[in-house]
Parts: structure tokens; sequence; C-alpha cells
């Protein structure tokens, strides 16, 4: 909290002084935003980091995608048909296609895009099980040969979340997954602009004028996907106070996370509106390092997670504001169908030091250091570490809080090595809920172990439960198997909850049409 109290110091001072020489004069021509954090990893197929999920909308599209309710709908897809069996479901591409190459979109594309993302993704691990092929049969239709009927098919292709299945160039497909790609080539809306790409300081957009989207009006990730800025920059203001003055002075034109201390003042601000563009909310959430010591332990992990506090974690970065976060211990969102917290009794235990204290001493631990790999350019997430380390210190563990940059966060946390080598025990990161809807497309119940995500929970329990969901014809028996997989996750603490929060974007008046989405999409904005 000291923090935050230095912050609106700091906030003060920038609003008063002259504004910080980030860019010249806006013009209708171009769209300046600053976004979350620095772009540092340009492939939203590798990493599931929400930056770059973001420019992965900008420069890609998908066979499909959700609208506002959740339902998949044809994006670059025309139609499909499924086979009697239900083993074949056969795509057929929309006319007039082509990549920023200008080379176009052909069947095969899809077919080895969708085949590198299922080797990521893990609700397209769960599909790859069942896919017996995906073949093209000429330029424009796509076949996915089925090993037995997947009727979930579809919400694997519209996911909106990462990771997104992003539809690349074939030749950038056959790339090994577990590597990045050499070129940003998609068909989307903006075409990426290599060339005026600086890390840490700047990324640039073109409207791609080859682009045709669909008719029908935009709905979240799906629909009409209209760009009306022929530019776009991304500037990289990792300070908030600098970033909100440069709002304020009309520097830029869209800030999409202002702190919470800020929020006040620039609501005073008659040019600036401040809106949710996300409805259904994110989760913030802890991961521990399961290969590793001493996370490779049930009850050292439970000892961690009797030591949160959610409050504490919320109100450090988004303020006292309860109408903008909510306590919530559910792996699955609260609010939802499958959002229930009180499944575990390890869970619906009081929370605090000194029962944490004593179950650390009962797990076994014997003083293995504990690595926070920690943002200090990304405010709702750089707090978190803070806490975690000091309550971990507080409970009697050896803690190492090991400060970077957010970019540095995403490149370590795929190491799987000791700490002592370069490796991680735990980060802090946080996720649309739509992300962690249900067992299908969530991460955090899972437990596939090295081939799952960062932190690699390991559960063949889990595994067979998730699968058996997914098999469920009967909606009775999908709820009992998921509240088991929510209890399982929870027991096993597969993923720790710190809280679920709603984001305030703001923007200057001078623009209009900000798209509802998990995210924000560089469609539909223009000029008011």
């Amino acid at each position: 909290m000291k923090r935050r109290t230095l912050l609106q110091g700091t906030a003060a001072g920038a609003f008063g002084a002259a504004a910080p020489a980030v860019a010249q004069p806006a013009r209708t021509a171009t769209l300046r935003f600053v976004p979350q954090a620095n772009l540092t990893a340009l492939d939203p197929i590798w990493t599931s980091a929400i930056v770059t999920q973001m420019h992965g909308y900008h420069v890609y599209d998908t066979l499909y995608a959700v609208n506002g309710q959740q339902q998949p709908r044809p994006q670059m897809a025309e139609g499909h048909t499924v086979s009697a069996d239900g083993r074949t479901w056969t795509i057929r591409l929309r006319d007039g296609l082509r990549f920023h190459d200008n080379e176009p979109v052909r069947a095969r594309d899809c077919a080895a895009s969708l085949e590198r993302w299922s080797k990521r993704d893990p609700f397209g691990q769960i599909l790859a099980q069942v896919v017996d092929g995906w073949v093209a049969t000429d330029d424009r239709t796509l076949e996915i040969r089925l090993k037995r009927p997947f009727p979930l098919l579809l919400d694997a292709l519209a996911k909106p979340d990462a990771n997104v299945p992003f539809i690349m160039p074939e030749r950038l497909a056959r790339t090994d997954a577990n590597a990045q790609v050499s070129e940003v080539i998609g068909s989307g809306p903006y075409r990426f602009l290599r060339d005026e790409f600086v890390s840490g300081s700047r990324v640039v957009y073109a409207k791609n004028d080859a682009y045709v989207p669909r008719q029908e009006a935009s709905d979240w990730a799906s629909g009409g996907k209209v760009g009306h800025f022929p530019r776009i920059e991304w500037h990289i203001l990792p300070d908030p106070a600098t970033a909100a003055a440069a709002l304020q002075s009309g520097e830029i034109d869209w800030l999409e996370q202002p702190l919470s201390d800020l929020i006040p003042t620039l609501q005073r601000n008659r040019n600036i509106a401040i809106d949710i563009l996300n409805p259904a909310g994110l989760l913030s959430i802890m991961r521990l390092n399961h290969l590793q010591a001493p996370f490779d332990n049930v009850k050292t992990r439970q000892a961690v997670a009797l030591s949160v506090d959610q409050p504490e974690y919320m109100q450090a970065t988004l303020g006292s504001d309860r109408a903008v976060w909510r306590e919530c211990r559910s792996l699955f969102p609260c609010g939802t169908p499958l959002g229930i917290e009180d499944l575990s009794e390890f869970n619906a235990a009081p929370r605090s030091l000194d029962r944490a204290r004593a179950a650390l001493q009962a797990s076994g631990y014997r003083g293995e250091k504990v690595v926070i790999i920690n943002p200090t350019d990304f405010p709702l997430i750089g707090p978190h570490g803070q806490i975690t380390a000091d309550r971990l210190k507080r409970i009697g563990m050896n803690v190492e809080l090991a400060d970077t940059d957010w970019g540095t966060v995403v490149q370590r946390r795929v190491r799987r090595e000791p700490v002592d080598q370069g490796g991680w025990s735990i980060f802090h990161t946080y996720g649309s809920s739509l992300a962690y809807l249900n067992p299908g497309v969530s991460s955090l119940v899972k437990g596939p172990g090295a081939s799952g995500w960062f932190g690699w929970y390991t559960s063949p329990r889990a595994e067979e439960l998730v699968q058996a969901w997914l098999d469920a014809a009967e909606p009775e028996r999908q709820r009992n198997l998921a509240n088991e997989i929510n209890k399982l996750a929870q027991d096993d603490v597969a993923t720790i909850p710190l809280g679920q929060f709603f984001i305030r974007t703001a923007h200057r008046r001078s623009i209009t049409g900000l798209a509802k989405g998990s995210m924000p999409y560089p469609w539909g904005v223009r000029p008011a």
C-alpha cells in the first residue's frame, strides 16, 4: 500500500507538469494506444501472454470466432459440414483471403497452423488426441478427420483467449511449436511493421487495405473486422502516471489499463471516458512450479495457499473499490455456472499466516530457495509478487524476489531447470474469465505435466476427469464432473486464485466504437 501512496503523489506531479514527449500530437490518421505491457514475444502460438494475443488480433485471423454470447461463428470460414458419424468436419474457406505478403490463404495454411496450435494450447492438445489428420483436399477446403466424434470442435477453433488458433502461412506454421516463428505474416486487418518495431518503446501497424471483412457487424471477436485508422501505434509507457498524463494532454488516444489510483483524476477530465470492455471480468492467479522443489510437494503448495489473503492482493492493484473486484476461490470464474468455491475442505479452511506457518513446518520443507519472477513494469501484476514474497518470508520460506520486466518473465517462465540454473518457483498473472470458463478451455485445472501450461501441474486423475467432461452428453453429468475437477485442482493447488476483477480502460472522447470483448480489439474504433 505504500507503493500506492507514492504513486498518488507521483501522479499529482505528472498531471501538474508539462506533458511527456512520447509522440507528436494525435492525428485522425493514427490511433495511439498504450498497452498493458511491453511486447517482447511476437508469436501468439508460442506464448499465452495477453499482450501477444492482442498483437495477434491485429495481424492474424481465425477460422471461427465467438460472439458476445460465446457462440462460435464462421470467420475465415464460409461454413462447414459434418459427416453422419461425426468424424469428418469439412470447412470451406471464404473467398478473398490473402496474407500480407499477397499470397492467397489456402487450406494447407490452415491445416499446418491448427496442427502447430494444437501442440501448445491446452484445449488444442485435447483435440489433437482425437484428430486423425488435418487435410487440405483443395485450396479452399480443409478436412479435420477424427478418430471419434468431438462435439466441441468449433468451441476449440473459436476460443477467444490464449492461445488463440490464429492462421499463418504454411511455411511459418511448420516452425517447431516450441520455437517462435521468424516472421509476422498474417491475413488480418492490420500489418505489423517490423522496421518500425522497437521493443520497450513502440509497436506499429498499418491497415491491411487488401483485407476483406465479413459483411455482418462485428460482435466480440466475430463478424466484420473493419479497421478505421490507417495506422496504429502502441507506445510502451510502463510508468502509470506518465501514461495517464499523456492521455490527459492528448498525446495518446487510448490507455488500456490506467492505474486504479489515477481513475478519479481521469474521470474529472471531460475529454476522457472510462469504460469496461470485458464484462466477463478476469482472474488473477499465482502459478507454482510443480516440477521442482519445493513445490513438487503438495503439502508445501497447500501451505502457500493458506497464506493467501485475496483482499490484500486485490487492493494492492485495484484499490478499495469493491465494485471492480471480488474474492473468488474457485478455479472456474465466480458468477458462472461452474464457479463454485466451497468444494474443497482445504480451500474453505480459514486462512492465516499462523495456519500457513504450521502447515509449512509439517510439510517437510527444508529451506529450498523460492524464486519469484516478477515484473516491475506491469502494475496489475508486480504488486502481487511483492505481497507473495513478504508473506512467504513471514511463514519461514527462503525467498528471492527476482524483479525484472514482463518480457523477461515471459521468456523465463518457459524454463524447467532448478532455480540455481535459471529456473523459477512462482509467477503471477491474470487472464480473461472466458479463458478459464470450463474444463475444456482452462489451463488452470488440467494436469498433463511437462506438456502442459507453465507450472506443469501433473495429475493423471485430472486428465481422466477432463476427458470424461468432454465426452459427457448430459448437463448434470457435466456439472458433477466439473465440480470434481474443480475440487481436485483446489486440493492439489494446481493454481492459486487471487481474486476476480474488472479492468477499466480510458480513452479520449475523440475516438469511439471500442468493441466489447476479452481484450482490446483494433477494429470498430474510429474518430468520433
